[in-house]
């Protein structure tokens, strides 16, 4: 019927020992943190590379070292917790690898504050003495993370944790960085990079945050300033010509004093006559050329624009279209260079001075002020980006991310959900050359040594540097993202051929973000490929939502409705919060989550563990064998049959990835099928005694064993505490998961659900009758004909009805499911108050009734009213005519004077 549950001690399972006495109340704060502690001493979670079991692998997308974990880190690793939990039960050798990032640009924003306080930078150190104030600092604050996982539950090999500047992972970077750079797809050029003048570092294109900024849009005459009459919008190309001129309008007038041309469309007839001129560009005395450039949209603004190529991507494209010079005119910190009364003022202040001066020599023909446009923002610390011409590092992206693109497209790797796809195919097919160099000092040092004769080495992990006179190592550091790409097989000893990486590498699944899918899932995919011969680093890419305040905002400090998921671990526990955030978990969507919600989970742990503790007491077991079908009752039956069809839906959803759906299948299983009906109904069966009750006890036991098992990857504390005192076994971490055994018994759900019907419209009665949950009533229960005789003493607890009396008088007569349920309510109510209100209420509804029916008899009323509208009044005359319907059927079963 279901699967034996006779395991051994060893497996977890339950032994001959007596069951655990429970506390009345279940207190998390006392129970978790032992029971934690005694998981990992006791091995547990760690993964032994030899073992002949399938393995099973997740890695921990690696939070940063400088930080702490948000709610949407605990949502992220109870997810993965969860996944990894069920895999150990059923037998794999599951590996969860854990680590941290070193999170260049973060980290060591994190200790030039901290340097700033003591009133020195890190060029007071030096790079040697910086750095190892970055390890002092990694070595004091780095446990924080690890702390908050185990409150959380996470189930990680901590033997194997590991950190992305660890020397291990280092020799992975060079190892990858020396291949790359042989086969020519790692370069240096000099090229537009983002800028962040405040890091004083390149970023690359993901780790800019473009939001709308209100700026200028400053309209600007080149050349003869008495060019073109006023009324000549275009800036060109007709009215009164004194001399050549053209207009351009720009948002950053700053960048002017490094242009070097202007450009218009080839096609554009206002300036074909301006093409291979010189203009003169104000302010600066010198002339720049007018280009024609296929790229310019002869449709926006004046159709012509200022060419500015060491300060704008595409600027610099028309430059080495038409061999223009690069002009560079600010500095690492946005301050301008170019000689003249504008050097030395920073970007935002030169933009206003020279907008000043322009307009003083009347070459401003418009200003629109506020003028709201995107503007790009470096993500670490929102200071607005610079596009700077710089020599750099590259890798050069192409075949890597097109073998990326045709993994998923191959079937190698299934994306999670598939409607996610379109999104990673639109970021890999478009792919830019990636800038991997960072102006940094912590971080993975760029293994390139330059010669005094301008010669270029790469040195792999086991090469000796160059030396002498003239060596230098270059002074960049790599991108974080290169090593964290990386992470499914450094982590595990590559490049060497370790066993770890034969037994764990493929990944099995990557459980991430959405919002990382190009930031760290591409580089995984290309890296894996390229260095794991043609494999790639998982088999399944499972992406989440975000996590987001109950209103559905994005939850922020600023926003002030951020939330330290330890403040509700504390306050409800963690279980109640893990529960709460994979009951929201639907694939590839945001999370809502408020804390009333953590403490509708809260109070769910409490009725599991009130309900086993009942169940305790009352002699629920595991010993022995099942009965046979044949010697149990239809209860017994229907809720063995319901326990195997949650069991095949809840391993359904956990191989589709559907959090919430099994989170919500259990959740109404074990509260609403076990705990308030199968309980319920097997109490008389406890307090009569005798083989049935037997029979019962043991079907409880094995109900709360397998409802135990399956709650314990989403809530381990709780349901740890409860499986052992149930079981005697040793842990529900190494116990068996559960089997579908394949047993249905369609009929006894059929009774069962016509004894829950029952039920359900003689409590609705009651209520309406307005008698209290706990007041007895005497009642004649008619089953003549039914499967409901077999109920009935379960049926009249359950519904506080006594046995009719010989002064029982039947003043309501309920037929329901083929019986008929005759109650006496004199002395019960007031009857005269209740016909009264029931009165009044009847009225309401046909006053209801009457309105809605004149509106949707009215013509001109339909014939304007929009539809949704008409709709309403529709569902409101509906609800009105049910309603009296309802209402006069408990007036007439009121008792009669």
């Amino acid at each position: 019927m279901t699967e034996n549950t006779q395991q051994s001690p060893r497996d977890g399972g339950p032994t001959n020992s007596s069951p655990t006495e429970l506390p009345t109340q279940y207190a998390p704060a006392e129970v978790e943190g032992p029971l934690y502690e005694r998981w990992v001493e006791r091995g547990y979670f760690e993964a032994d590379e030899k073992s002949d079991k399938p393995p099973y692998t997740i890695v921990i997308p690696p939070p940063n070292v400088t930080g702490s974990l948000h709610l949407g880190h605990a949502f992220e690793h109870t997810l993965i917790d969860a996944l990894t939990r069920r895999k150990r039960m059923q037998g794999h050798e599951t590996l969860w690898q854990p680590g941290m990032d070193h999170a260049g640009i973060a980290t060591q924003n994190v200790v030039e504050r901290e340097l700033a306080k003591e009133g020195v930078s890190r060029h007071d150190l030096g790079r040697e003495a910086f750095v190892e104030r970055v390890w002092r600092w990694k070595a004091e604050s780095g446990g924080q993370i690890s702390g908050q996982m185990k409150r959380l539950g996470d189930g990680v090999a901590w033997s194997r944790e590991r950190f992305t500047m660890d020397e291990g992972l280092s020799k992975a970077v060079q190892t990858i960085f020396k291949r790359l750079y042989d086969d020519e797809l790692i370069y240096r050029a000099e090229r537009i990079i983002n800028w962040c003048p405040r890091c004083l570092t390149a970023i690359s294109d993901i780790e800019v945050e473009y939001q709308d900024d209100e700026g200028e849009l400053v309209s600007i005459r080149y050349g003869d300033a008495e060019g073109v009459e006023r009324s000549d919008s275009h800036g060109g190309g007709g009215g009164r010509r004194a001399g050549a001129s053209i207009v351009v309008a720009t948002t950053r007038a700053e960048t002017m004093l490094g242009d070097t041309a202007v450009a218009v469309h080839p096609d554009d007839e206002r300036y074909r006559h301006l093409v291979g001129t010189e203009i003169e560009l104000p302010l600066t005395g010198r002339r720049i050329p007018v280009v024609a450039d296929e790229h310019v949209d002869p449709e926006f603004g004046t159709g012509a624009v200022k060419v500015t190529p060491a300060h704008d991507p595409n600027d610099f494209e028309i430059g080495r279209r038409h061999d223009l010079p690069n002009l560079a005119v600010l500095d690492e910190r946005g301050v301008i260079t170019a000689h003249g009364p504008f050097e030395g003022l920073d970007r935002f202040e030169a933009r206003s001075a020279i907008v000043a001066a322009l307009r003083a020599e009347g070459r401003i023909v418009a200003e629109k002020r506020p003028y709201t446009h995107s503007v790009g923002h470096c993500s670490r610390c929102k200071t607005t980006i610079e596009p700077r011409l710089s020599m750099q590092w590259w890798v050069k992206v192409g075949p890597l991310a097109k073998a990326a693109g045709d993994a998923v497209r191959d079937g190698k790797v299934d994306i999670h959900p598939k409607e996610m796809e379109s999104r990673y195919f639109g970021w890999v097919d478009n792919l830019h050359d990636w800038c991997i160099s960072r102006q940094l000092w912590w971080g993975h040092r760029i293994p390139v040594w330059y010669g005094p004769n301008g010669e270029v080495v790469c040195v792999g992990p086991d090469d000796e540097a160059p030396t002498g006179e003239g060596w230098t190592q270059d002074t960049d550091v790599l991108d974080t993202w290169f090593s964290s790409g990386l992470w499914p097989f450094s982590t595990l000893g590559w490049p060497e051929k370790t066993p770890s990486v034969e037994k764990f590498y493929p990944n099995s699944v990557l459980v991430t973000g959405y919002d990382i899918l190009f930031f760290w899932v591409a580089r995984m995919m290309m890296f894996g490929l390229y260095a794991m011969d043609g494999t790639p680093p998982f088999k399944t890419i499972a992406l989440h939502g975000m996590v987001r305040d109950e209103r559905g905002k994005k939850m922020s400090k600023s926003f002030g409705n951020a939330v330290n998921p330890l403040d509700w671990m504390d306050k409800y526990g963690s279980d109640a919060v893990r529960f709460t955030l994979a009951r929201g978990a639907n694939p590839g969507t945001d999370v809502p989550i408020g804390e009333d919600w953590v403490q509708g989970s809260r109070n769910f742990a409490n009725k599991i563990w009130n309900a086993t503790r009942f169940a305790l007491m009352n002699g629920a077991t595991v010993e022995g064998e099942l009965p046979p079908a044949e010697q149990l009752s239809a209860t017994d039956r229907w809720i063995l049959s319901r326990l195997n069809t949650v069991v095949a839906e809840v391993d359904a959803y956990y191989d589709d990835y559907q959090f919430a759906k099994l989170s919500d299948t259990l959740f109404h299983f074990a509260w609403d099928e076990v705990f308030d009906w199968y309980v319920e109904l097997s109490k008389t069966t406890f307090m009569a005694g005798g083989p049935a009750a037997d029979a019962s006890r043991r079907v409880l036991g094995e109900v709360l064993d397998v409802t135990l098992r399956l709650l314990h990857p989403v809530v381990p504390f709780v349901t740890e505490t409860l499986w052992t005192a149930l079981t005697g076994g040793e842990s529900v971490v190494i116990a068996d998961w559960p089997a579908d055994s394949g047993f249905r018994d369609a009929a006894a759900e059929r009774e069962i659900e016509t004894v829950q019907q029952v039920v359900t419209e003689v409590r609705r009665f009651r209520s309406d009758q307005g008698l209290q949950p706990g007041q007895k009533v005497p009642a004649r229960l008619d089953l003549a004909g039914t499967q409901l005789a077999a109920h009935e003493a379960a049926m009249r607890s359950l519904l506080r009805l006594q046995p009719a009396g010989e002064e029982f008088t039947a003043t309501a007569s309920l037929p329901v499911a083929g019986a008929t349920v005759a109650l006496d309510l004199s002395g019960a109510i007031d009857v005269e108050a209740e016909r009264k209100r029931l009165s009044k209420d009847l009225a309401a509804a046909e006053k209801e009734k009457a309105q809605a029916t004149a509106k949707l008899g009215n013509e001109a009323f339909l014939g304007k009213a929009p539809e949704h509208v008409v709709a309403k009044i529709r569902t409101r005359l509906e609800t009105a005519e049910a309603d009296i319907v309802r209402i006069s059927a408990q007036l007439e079963a009121l008792p009669t004077a």
